[in-house]
């Protein structure tokens, strides 16, 4: 089950466009630097530069063989979550849409701007940065349900399979 505490405090401000980037409550070089120690650790995952973000956003690219995730558990071929880089401190990820929701009303993210205009699926997300190491321990959770919904052990219900 997903299931988040609500995060603390008001809500960071964001740009309502791409690129979609978070522009306040940014992390400090330490906690953005534990966070990236970690985020990339998963079995199977590439660390790559993101085909899709901002210049020195990294790219958490699933190996072939274990990408059995929907198409809407991926943004752009095999990268299901990237970082971005430390002035900005945000992810973006696919999660499923039941997720999204949890995501939503515990105060952890957003939807990416672009999903409004159905140019790219509602599963995109903007996970809020870390702002201390309790939160770093919450954000790899969320990062750790895109990691199992690309590898397609999680269901989107609105995905059509053929």
């Amino acid at each position: 089950m997903f299931e988040l505490t609500p995060r603390k405090g008001p809500r960071p401000e964001t740009t309502d466009c791409a690129p979609h980037e978070q522009v306040s409550q940014n992390p400090d070089a330490s906690t953005y630097q534990k966070l990236k120690e970690r985020a990339f650790d998963f079995p199977f995952v590439e660390r790559r530069p993101s085909i899709i973000s901002v210049p020195g956003a990294e790219a958490l690219w699933l190996q072939h063989d274990h990408a059995h995730g929907c198409q809407e558990s991926f943004m752009l071929g095999n990268e299901f979550a990237h970082v971005h880089p430390r002035y900005d401190g945000s992810m973006h990820m696919m999660l499923p849409i039941e997720c999204t929701l949890e995501l939503f009303a515990k105060g952890w993210g957003e939807p990416h701007p672009m999903t409004a205009t159905g140019m790219i699926p509602a599963t995109a997300v903007m996970v809020f940065a870390p702002r201390d190491e309790p939160e770093i321990e919450t954000a790899l959770k969320i990062l750790a349900t895109s990691y199992d919904f690309a590898r397609g052990k999680l269901v989107n219900p609105a995905s059509i399979r053929l």
